[in-house]
């Protein structure tokens, strides 16, 4: 009968896997050099193999031990989500939330997905608007957090990241070197006219409005169809498109702040854990597009 892998060592075995040293694991588990070292040969012993090459400086993995580095991160994470999910108190109670469109296909529907199934307790409540919408709903308490656009740099809230507002096109149809170029905009939309389609103008770009939308799903079929370009944030640009750049004659066309709002008249646990997630969801956009100062974006207009 196989001896069943102690989790133990696997954390060990993967510290000396990451940093290819004993000694560096050891340091990083704060554990002893022959604490770690026993543990790897107790790993050996019970596999019936070895899972390192020693050599002069360093170990490195054998092909057994390449085999095993999937499975062992793989048993680390989920006890690490166990433990997490059982230390936590239940969250309960409703949980309103307010997104831009750009960002219901692309950035939050796993995040969400994910808050719902791990707090049963908690009933999310999500509206797609624009951003004015959002900030109208926040002020008659239909809504308890949102997540919007901050062109001026001037509202109040939670920085969550910097999401350029970029000029997209279909790789495949390339409508942006037909002349005049086809464009996809917003109707009734101060923002396209004061931020994308001046864009447009000052470069001297000769256009006409081929496609116009009240939300960012509507300019994403545009560009993916090959009807027209349009402008979306860098981080929504869909399969088979890319970003239009100064390179093809086209400037960003804004760097608004992505901003989480919150309803002051009331807050609880499960609204902060509602909170916690967005943050995380948008943690990785933050990295990719550090604050700047700048104005204007897209679909919060």
């Amino acid at each position: 009968m196989t001896a069943p892998l102690d989790s133990d060592l696997m954390r060990s075995f993967l510290a000396v896997a990451d940093t290819g040293s004993v000694t560096a694991a050891a340091a990083r588990l704060l554990r002893t050099q022959s604490a770690v070292s026993l543990q790897i040969k107790r790993l050996e012993d019970s596999l019936g193999q070895p899972l390192f090459d020693r050599q002069a400086r360093g170990v490195r993995l054998t092909p057994r031990g390449e085999q095993l580095v999937p499975y062992a991160r793989r048993v680390v994470s989920l006890l690490d989500e166990a433990a997490i999910a059982l230390r936590e108190k239940p969250l309960v109670g409703p949980v309103r939330v307010g997104i831009p469109d750009e960002y219901s296909g692309s950035v939050l529907p796993r995040a969400l997905a994910a808050f719902d199934e791990r707090h049963e307790g908690v009933q999310v409540s999500i509206r797609c608007d624009h951003s004015e919408g959002q900030m109208d709903a926040l002020e008659r308490d239909e809504i308890d957090l949102a997540v919007i656009y901050d062109w001026s740099y001037v509202e109040e809230g939670e920085h969550l990241c910097i999401d350029p507002t970029v000029w997209v096109t279909s790789v495949a149809h390339q409508q942006h070197l037909r002349r005049p170029v086809p464009v996809g905009g917003y109707f009734r939309s101060d923002w396209c006219r004061d931020f994308a389609e001046e864009s447009l103008n000052r470069q001297g770009i000769v256009w006409r409005q081929a496609w116009s939308c009240d939300l960012a799903g509507g300019l994403r079929v545009a560009v993916t169809s090959g009807i027209a370009i349009a402008p979306l944030s860098r981080s929504t640009i869909p399969p088979g498109c890319r970003e239009l750049t100064s390179a093809d004659g086209y400037p960003i066309v804004d760097s608004a702040r992505v901003i989480l709002r919150r309803n002051p008249r009331g807050t609880s646990q499960a609204i902060e854990g509602m909170a916690a997630m967005l943050r995380e969801a948008f943690a990785p956009l933050s990295s990719l597009h550090p604050r700047a100062e700048g104005a204007g974006n897209a679909a919060g207009a």
